[in-house]
């Protein structure tokens, strides 16, 4: 429009100038001329600057158009946060506890926490020598990994529970405990999946708080082990009963022609005695073989287990059923521990006479360092010393004494008797790292291994452990 009023005034002029009387002087003519030329030049820079004018115009426009979505972008991303903020907010908070690794928890029920052990074993056992060679070669000193586990475990809303534990000790892999856990009432828990079942008390006690590198010879020897199974355990203040089924290994299960299966039980009463906890209990399990090859064969390592071989060993044939029956005993105060336990396996057979086999043991130890001997719910548990290395002390260190023995002779099968006396030395700097030194003499009579004809003889075997766990 300006531009448009400019052009008028133009014309206007023009025509004032056409207008004027033929009579104007020369110098008149000249005058107008030049206001005519001034004109136009103030009426081309006017032009230029409305142009200019129009051009910050758009600019400016765009400019608002930018600064406009800008803030519309920032809105949404406000409004996002905003809603990010109040969802975390709602969101149950993540709490870390550090128990040997990080345990992660939220009040709604979850949590996770991984899990590990590491066992490096030095054993050496020394025998007669007129064991026959291939025998001779199990001899001596070996180093092996015991166990190294990697696994985890937590807990899910609803009161359910799970556990995955692996062994990859020696480049193998096995399954150890994998199960699922359902709180079925304040004592009551049900577990299902692979697990021990309900064996005596230094069975059911972690290889992490036993009192030497290994349990008792009878433990190895009549097979305890974990299998797949269903049980329900009930664990009072001074009651723990456990009830079962189950069928077998994993390993064991991979074919189809093994169907074994067990009911096993235990029950176990844990009154306060003179300030300390006396523990008494027993097991029964009966244990039906639907296996194609109705066999089981006893045997055990001479007190550690670096050695591959057997003083004594029992093989039966056309068994169809074994039943198992435990006694368990311990009084446990302060630094002061003794247990005592006996197991008897009895092998039913078509056509033959049933034997029955026994084992057990029985060990005292003590703290020499201001710290106690724990157990919990029918085990033993974790000692955590008072000054540890990480508190500018020695840590806790234990020594224990035991006396164990092992018959595999009955009913017309011999399959040997050892005995062994022991010692053991337990150092626990921290919480979670333990080193033992264990030693015991070995008594074997009526072996299925003889030296020069001779089936008694006697053994000394010694081990030492580094071990940690997370």
């Amino acid at each position: 429009m300006k531009r448009n009023l400019g052009l008028s005034a133009l014309a206007v002029a023009v025509s004032l100038g056409w207008a004027l009387p033929s009579q104007a002087s020369a110098a008149d003519t000249a005058s107008v001329q030049e206001e005519l030329a001034a004109m136009r030049a103030q009426m081309k820079a006017m032009a230029e600057r409305i142009d200019s004018l129009e051009a910050e115009l758009a600019v400016a426009q765009a400019r608002a158009d930018s600064a406009n979505t800008v803030a519309e972008a920032a809105a949404e991303t406000a409004t996002q946060a905003k809603v990010a903020a109040d969802a975390a907010d709602k969101a149950p908070p993540v709490k870390v506890a550090w128990k040997g690794a990080p345990e992660f928890s939220t009040d709604d029920g979850w949590s996770f926490k991984p899990r590990g052990r590491m066992q490096v074993d030095v054993g050496s056992v020394d025998g007669p020598s007129g064991l026959a060679s291939a025998n001779q070669a199990h001899l001596g000193t070996s180093v092996e990994f015991r166990r190294i586990y990697l696994a985890f475990d937590g807990t899910m809303p609803g009161g359910f529970g799970y556990r995955t534990e692996i062994n990859v000790a020696n480049s193998d892999v096995a399954i150890n405990d994998m199960y699922l856990t359902y709180k079925a009432g304040r004592h009551v828990t049900l577990t299902l999946g692979n697990q021990k079942p309900n064996w005596g008390l230094e069975e059911m006690t972690s290889d992490l708080f036993t009192s030497f590198q290994e349990r008792a010879s009878y433990s190895q020897a009549f097979g305890f082990e974990r299998r797949i199974g269903l049980n329900a355990q009930y664990a009072g203040k001074t009651v723990v009963a456990q009830l079962g089924v189950f069928v077998d290994d994993p390993k064991s299960m991979g074919g189809d022609t093994n169907k074994s299966w067990s009911v096993d039980g235990r029950l176990v009463a844990m009154p306060k005695v003179a300030g300390g906890t006396l523990h008494l209990g027993g097991s029964v399990h009966v244990r039906t073989l639907n296996d194609s090859i109705p066999s089981v064969t006893y045997q055990a390592r001479p007190f550690v287990h670096t050695t591959d071989l057997r003083f004594v060993k029992a093989g039966i044939g056309d068994a169809t059923q074994e039943r198992g029956f435990g006694l368990e005993a311990a009084y446990v105060k302060g630094r002061f521990h003794a247990t005592a336990e006996s197991f008897w396996q009895t092998v039913r057979r078509s056509g033959f006479k049933d034997p029955t086999f026994n084992g057990g043991y029985a060990e005292v130890g003590y703290l020499l360092t201001d710290d106690v001997s724990t157990y919990k719910r029918g085990t033993y548990d974790r000692i955590k010393p008072k000054n540890g290395f990480d508190k500018g002390g020695i840590g806790a260190i234990q020594i224990n004494g035991r006396y164990e023995w092992l018959d595999l002779t009955d009913a017309g099968i011999v399959g040997g008797r050892q005995q062994t006396a022991g010692i053991s030395a337990i150092w626990i700097p921290i919480d979670y790292v333990r080193f033992i030194v264990d030693y015991g003499h070995i008594w074997v009579k009526d072996s299925p291994v003889t030296a020069n004809g001779d089936a008694s003889y006697g053994v000394d075997a010694m081990g030492m452990r580094a071990q940690f766990d997370f």
